[in-house]
């Protein structure tokens, strides 16, 4: 065998290796350059995604304002409007008594009487007395007559006749006193029947027949009736100091009692007393209610709700929009430019989820609720979207 068999004529090519090797850079460096791009494309977006992150997102609100100004419930007090309790004004024993509680009486109506022994025996001494009295003023003014008659004669001294003038005088006057004494024990005896001052309802009895009376009333005497006119009754309640502007003559009230739960009576304010107690910071107010038909009791109690006007200032927003720090009572507002804006506010009243703004707020102001902690004026926020809030709702 010759040496040239033992070697290929032609050797194979390297072009084919040298494409694949190509090929397979050309691969590596797509590779990476792919990964270099999807690099700078997820840091761009990281970056993106940090920038909004920085910039918070706050959800706005719009003030309200009540169309119907807010409403005052406070407790008072019935009463009658008028009401006098009976006393006796002479002493002695209650002979019978005509009416009892709840009877509706008139004015001049008996309601008892009184048997007055004293009284009577006391009467027939002052008749008795009125009667010598008088019989000694007639002989005294028929003497002091005749001594007249003769004060031009040399047989009397003008003293005698002025002395029996004078008797005459002195004697008229006692006769007088006595008739009054006993004019005045008439009238007194009188008072033996006890009558009604008024129309009205007897809301109270405290004697029986035989019970022994004295005339006067405290210490002295016991208060045997009351007589209350009840057709329309006076209502008594305490106003705030700082509602009292608002509660003036005429101001009308809704009035309840737990006896009719379900129905409301119409109350007039007709005076207050112009002055506050020291004590409880609150003025005093009377209001009359018609009571014609008899169904709210005197002394009772009552529940009063007034309407107020609407405060031209005032708006209603959430009890989250309020932020409570150094600087007192605070609401973050969105100015221009989304930047935020701390206003001071006042707060007129709170109703548990929302709370009344007095002043420091307008009704067009963008209000944030629930600002998130470190927000300071003039910070960027972007406003949720619709979309934004139902997400964030729906968790």
């Amino acid at each position: 065998m010759s040496s040239d068999s033992a070697f290929p004529v032609n050797p194979p090519s390297r072009r084919p290796l040298k494409i694949a090797g190509i090929v397979g850079i050309l691969v590596v460096l797509g590779i990476v350059a792919a990964g270099l791009t999807l690099r700078a494309v997820d840091a761009r977006k990281l970056k993106t995604w940090t920038d909004a992150q920085a910039v918070q997102t706050v959800t706005l609100i719009q003030p309200l304002r009540d169309p119907h100004g807010p409403s005052l419930q406070l407790p008072g007090r019935l009463e009658a409007f008028t009401r006098a309790p009976i006393f006796a004004q002479v002493s002695g024993y209650l002979k019978s008594w005509n009416v009892d509680i709840g009877a509706r009486v008139k004015a001049g109506q008996v309601l008892a009487e009184i048997d007055t022994p004293e009284l009577d025996q006391q009467l027939v001494q002052a008749r008795a007395d009125l009667q010598s009295t008088e019989a000694n003023a007639l002989v005294a003014g028929t003497t002091a007559k005749r001594w007249e008659a003769l004060r031009g004669t040399d047989s009397v001294a003008q003293q005698d006749v002025d002395q029996r003038t004078a008797d005459y005088t002195a004697r008229a006057a006692t006769a007088a006193a006595a008739k009054a004494n006993v004019e005045r024990l008439i009238a007194t005896k009188a008072f033996a029947r006890i009558v009604a001052p008024f129309d009205g309802v007897v809301t109270a009895r405290d004697t029986d027949v035989g019970a022994l009376v004295n005339a006067g009333s405290g210490g002295v005497g016991q208060e045997l009736f009351e007589v209350s006119d009840v057709k329309q009754l006076r209502v008594y309640v305490q106003v705030p100091q700082n509602y009292s502007p608002a509660i003036h003559d005429g101001t009308t009230a809704s009035l309840s009692v737990p006896e009719y739960p379900d129905q409301q009576f119409t109350a007039r304010v007709v005076a207050a007393a112009n002055s506050v107690n020291s004590s409880s910071g609150t003025t005093l107010v009377q209001l009359l209610v018609d009571n014609s038909a008899g169904k709210l009791l005197p002394g009772g109690f009552a529940s009063l709700t007034f309407n107020l006007p609407v405060s031209a200032d005032a708006v209603r927003v959430p009890a989250s929009a309020l932020v409570f720090d150094g600087r007192g009572v605070v609401v973050a507002t969105l100015g221009p430019n989304d930047q935020v804006l701390f206003k001071h506010v006042k707060i007129n009243r709170d109703f548990g989820n929302t709370v009344e703004i007095g002043a420091g707020l307008a009704a067009t102001d963008r209000v944030i609720d629930t600002p998130p902690d470190g927000l300071v004026d003039g910070d960027h926020v972007q406003v949720a979207t619709a979309a934004d809030r139902k997400a964030a709702a729906h968790g």
